[in-house]
């Protein structure tokens, strides 16, 4: 999460509610999920053209 959260960084784009479910830590056996969560339009627009 933390190498996803300094790539976007890098790109000017910061996703606020970027984070581990904590849901997927809780379970027996834990198999981590990164939530990417929600952006403005602004943000998905420029997530977009770094994806590009």
């Amino acid at each position: 999460m933390e190498k996803l959260r300094q790539a976007l960084a890098d790109a000017g784009i910061v996703l606020p509610t970027l984070r581990i479910d904590p849901a997927t830590l809780a379970r027996e056996a834990p198999c981590p999920r990164v939530e990417l969560g929600g952006c403005s339009v602004d943000v998905a627009a420029r997530l977009a053209a770094a994806l590009r």
